[in-house]
């Protein structure tokens, strides 16, 4: 009896271990597309502001689409690469969360 319940206690204590590392894995990748979404924002804010003020600055209509073609090129280009590394982040976040449980259900299959 005694055998069977401490049998029961290491099973509950290594799911638990397992479910606290597969966390640990998702917060690391939550705290890392914030700090993505905060750097990104920051960058889109100074690049907004940067093409205001050549806007302001432009001479002729001519530049001022110039100016606005560059931004929006640029924009494009920095929202893509954004959400690659995004999806990047998101990739890992799944290896990572589920790494910890592929040992455990590879030993349950058996």
């Amino acid at each position: 009896m005694m055998n069977g319940m401490e049998g029961m206690q290491n099973f509950g204590k290594e799911n638990m271990d397992i479910a606290m590392r597969s966390a640990d894995a998702v917060g690391k990748a939550l705290q890392a597309i914030a700090t993505e979404a905060a750097d990104y924002s920051k960058r889109s804010l100074d690049a907004g502001t940067s093409a205001w003020e050549k806007l302001l600055a432009a001479q002729s209509l001519d530049r001022a689409f110039e100016v606005q073609s560059e931004f929006v090129r640029s924009a494009y280009e920095e929202y893509v690469g954004q959400v690659a590394k995004v999806s990047e982040i998101f990739t890992d976040m799944a290896k990572g969360a589920y790494q910890p449980y592929e040992a455990f259900l590879g030993r349950l299959g058996k």
